[in-house]
């Protein structure tokens, strides 16, 4: 049996791919960095949408922040350009959150590959007492 694929699920997908291309094309703001749009939650009364997204190049939390207050005082203008775009009744009004997993498996890959590292330095350390000598010739 397919799993169900809700109304909200659509219309949040659609919203993610016209968003995207929304603010790499109408936001004009330097402040405003490579914004990626990772995930669109959409109530259920399709009355609000929380847009989480990541910026590439910005890793200060004052930058992200910024980003973040720019998209919110955008929210508007980009809602209305949605209602453009796409067919619905009503569109949802948008709220912009950094999406923090994207940095956070990153860390996580990091440490991973660092103890897998020392592990493999810990393996090759001391030889065994019945491991024979290697020869030096030349």
């Amino acid at each position: 049996m397919a799993k169900e694929y809700s109304r909200t699920q659509r219309i949040g997908d659609q919203m993610q791919r016209e968003l995207a291309q929304l603010i790499r094309r109408e936001i004009k703001d330097p402040r405003v960095g490579l914004v990626t749009i990772t995930a669109v939650d959409v109530s259920r009364d399709v009355g609000h949408a929380k847009i989480f997204m990541t910026v590439m190049g910005q890793d200060s939390a004052e930058e992200i922040a910024q980003t973040i207050k720019v998209l919110n005082s955008a929210a508007g203008f980009l809602r209305m350009q949605l209602a453009r775009e796409m067919k619905l009744r009503s569109v949802p009004q948008l709220h912009f959150h950094y999406d923090e997993s994207v940095v956070r498996g990153a860390h996580l890959s990091a440490l991973i590959e660092r103890a897998v590292a020392e592990d493999g330095q810990h393996q090759e350390g001391p030889a065994s007492p019945d491991a024979k000598p290697e020869s030096t010739e030349e």
